[in-house]
């Protein structure tokens, strides 16, 4: 019997968080949902990282916006095709 966390942030590396936010909104909407310096020039994962890792408060909000992003995206899209970067996701959900 293992212990499954309810933490939708729950092995996930902010890397792998901030991937997937680029690759779902673009740099460009991202930088207008979060409104900081690091999506909005010259924006790239290292640096959006290096940020995000020394201020707390902006890591929160881009956990948050995941967070946000990832229950809408399994609200609007309950059967994810195999390649989807959520159907790992899923499917961890599906067996808890």
């Amino acid at each position: 019997m293992t212990n499954s966390s309810k933490d939708p942030l729950h092995g996930m590396t902010l890397e792998a968080i901030v991937n997937a936010l680029v690759a779902h909104f673009g740099w460009e909407k991202l930088g207008k949902l979060i409104n900081i310096n690091c999506f909005k020039s010259d924006p790239s994962v290292k640096s959006s990282l290096k940020f995000l890792r020394r201020t707390p408060w902006a890591r929160k909000e881009v956990e948050d916006l995941y967070i946000d992003m990832v229950e809408t995206t399994h609200e609007a899209s309950p059967d994810l095709p195999a390649d989807s970067p959520w159907a790992n996701w899923q499917s961890k959900k599906d067996r808890e």
